[in-house]
């Protein structure tokens, strides 16, 4: 049952159409997934789940609406990172956002990943993106999803966003602030959402948001442009602290937009409401900062050791080509960082860039994140598998083949699932273990709403 506080908003809100978003609430939730453009092929690995009646998100080019009875999450499709399980709605922040390729763009509250990923997917291996994620025990998965999608030339960070305001400040291009909010959008499809939401939830959010925007702004370049973004209802958290924002901050001013299949945004702020579109609820404003865009401040990245002879044992053993970006080693790993890259002083740096490889004196041991940012033709061994074997794979079983020995790419319609070292007439399994599968089933990997933010 809605709370009544929440009910007395919803009417005051839309009381022409109250009716209606209570008979949407009883509804059961629209799932979408965004094909992931960083990978040649994901399309069609995801076609078999889309809906034919309905297939498009209109907002979003690559987003698709699911199949009623499909379970992606359980494809090794999904494994090979074809695509990403994400609420249709939670894709509109990052078409407002726009990122263009060689943008420097932070997403500030950015786990599971989801408009990470969509950010990074527009800026196509160039520029840089800076995923950050406050809440440590949620940056596993935030760091694990943009292996899995193949990004190269992300940062991972795991900081107080004043560490943002203080180290880079207008750094940025773009800046995502989809902040913590109470929820209300989440209603329909997360029950726990709705026994944890008090009325006193939409004031103590609405503090937290204008600490986030606050840092936001200062991170964000003159002529740059900032999204704030929530999935909650109530105006408390949506235009009055936009308001309240653009109190504090003058340097900024709202910026208009269409959205197709939504409509036109009104002093910069948008609403999504699920009685009117197939998603869930949630609120999208555009600031953009006055001023000329000029050269990009900013300290460079410290210059770590240059890996020339390292490299050459990746080219020996693995690759014969790799993404854009600045190979150094630091420590016994080798590192791909992105062109751009500032000194990240003062950040907790999870992961800077695409890590390639753990190096010895004479050999070396690729990075699962480096098969998964491969296109298979990049690997100097390659191995094809049916959908038993890649089932086989994923549960971490060895596999008998005749392949060349050396370390070998597995791959899934040609898709990479992670690496196998060929030798004796088997390929061994290098999948890390806490991403083998389990169970009976050959791909059973579950989806979870967590995952479609």
């Amino acid at each position: 049952m809605l709370p009544d506080g929440f009910l007395r908003g919803i009417r005051e809100l839309i009381p022409d159409e109250y009716g209606e978003f209570l008979a949407s609430q009883d509804r059961p939730p629209v799932r979408a997934l965004r094909i992931n453009t960083l990978k040649r092929g994901s399309a069609a690995a995801s076609a078999p789940f889309v809906r034919e009646d309905k297939p498009e998100v209109p907002w979003e080019m690559y987003g698709r609406y699911i199949k009623a009875d499909a379970r992606p999450g359980a494809s090794a499709a999904h494994a090979a990172g074809a695509f990403y399980i994400q609420d249709a709605s939670a894709m509109a922040p990052v078409a407002v956002l726009d990122p263009k390729p060689g943008e420097a763009v932070l997403d500030m509250c950015a786990a599971p990943g989801g408009k990470a990923s969509q950010i990074a997917a527009r800026l196509q291996g160039e520029g840089v993106l800076f995923a950050n994620e406050y809440v440590r025990s949620r940056v596993s998965v935030l760091r694990s999803n943009l292996e899995r999608l193949g990004v190269v030339n992300a940062c991972v960070t795991n900081s107080d966003t004043g560490a943002y305001r203080k180290n880079l400040p207008e750094f940025f291009d773009a800046v995502l602030a989809d902040a913590p909010c109470s929820g209300e959008g989440m209603f329909r499809r997360d029950a726990n959402a709705v026994s944890e939401w008090t009325p006193d939830a939409p004031d103590v959010c609405a503090r937290r948001q204008a600490e986030i925007l606050d840092c936001a702004a200062a991170c964000v370049r003159p002529g740059g442009r900032l999204v704030y973004s929530t999935c909650t209802f109530n105006r408390t958290e949506n235009e009055t602290t936009v308001q309240a924002f653009l109190k504090r901050h003058p340097e900024f001013e709202p910026g208009d937009y269409f959205l197709e299949g939504i409509g036109a945004s009104r002093d910069g702020c948008l609403r999504l409401w699920p009685h009117r579109i197939e998603g869930e609820g949630h609120f999208v404003c555009r600031l953009e900062k006055r001023g000329r865009s000029e050269a990009r401040d900013g300290k460079r990245a410290p210059r770590r050791k240059k890996a020339p002879a390292e490299l050459d044992l990746l080219y020996r053993d693995c690759v014969c080509a790799l993404p854009r970006g600045i190979a150094e080693c630091r420590g016994g790993e080798l590192m791909l960082l992105p062109e751009g890259m500032p000194d990240v002083s003062g950040i907790y740096a999870v992961s800077a860039g695409l890590p390639l490889a753990r190096v010895g004196r004479s050999h070396i041991e690729p990075s699962h994140a480096l098969a998964m940012a491969l296109a298979p033709e990049n690997a100097l061994r390659c191995v094809q598998l049916d959908s038993v074997q890649a089932g086989r794979f994923l549960q971490g079983e060895e596999l008998a083949c005749d392949a060349t020995p050396g370390w070998t790419l597995m791959c899934f319609n040609g898709l990479p699932l992670g690496w196998g070292k060929a030798s004796g007439g088997v390929i061994k399994n290098h999948l890390p273990k806490g991403l083998r599968l389990r169970g009976g089933h050959s791909v059973d990997t579950p989806y979870t709403d967590t995952e479609a933010q």
